[in-house]
């Protein structure tokens, strides 16, 4: 569609009829357009406005009427009444299209999917990992700490040996007695 710019000048025809500026917005004529906009925008936002109770979505819906009429300005005939009740209707009919695509997207929330998981070995995970954590402190210091060192900071045994000023064989002997220990503790 050939669409010219700046046929109309809004400053000279601030009355100008509705079917001649909707003519001119046939021909591609922005400034028709904006003086329909200036026109019916407050109306077509607030019906919009007053369905949705939310500006963002009627924000929106007053694009999509004003695009709908600017890119096929012959969907509305003089008789279906006039142009400012039509995009009324046009803006109601959209924010209603809009509640409904919000309304089916909202049950989803509610919906109880499946775990992947079972509960039960979930739970019973959950148990031996504070079972183990009361066992951590009740080891002896030395042997706590360079297992907390070993696993949680991820130090080798030099590492460890270096940091504390321990022999590496005695860190190597508190890491073997501290997983012994616990492993008793654990094992049924």
């Amino acid at each position: 569609m050939d669409r010219t710019i700046g046929v109309f000048d809004r400053a000279q025809h601030p009355t100008a009829d509705d079917a001649f500026l909707r003519s001119l917005v046939q021909s591609g004529d922005e400034q028709a357009i904006a003086t329909l906009f200036d026109r019916y925008s407050r109306i077509v936002y607030s019906v919009a406005l007053r369905v949705l109770s939310d500006s963002a979505l009627a924000e929106d819906i007053l694009q999509e009427v004003f695009m709908q009429l600017w890119r096929t300005p012959g969907s509305f005939t003089t008789a279906e009444g006039n142009l400012g009740g039509w995009l009324a209707v046009l803006s109601r009919n959209r924010s209603i299209n809009a509640l409904r695509r919000k309304h089916r997207a909202d049950p989803i929330a509610s919906i109880a999917f499946a775990t992947p998981t079972d509960l039960s070995i979930e739970a019973e995970r959950n148990r031996l990992a504070e079972r183990s954590r009361t066992l951590l402190h009740q080891l002896p210091s030395e042997q706590r700490k360079a297992l907390e060192m070993a696993f949680f900071d991820g130090l080798t045994h030099s590492e460890i040996a270096e940091l504390t000023g321990d022999p590496a064989a005695t860190v190597t002997s508190n890491l073997r007695n501290a997983l012994l220990a616990l492993r008793e503790a654990v094992q049924p």
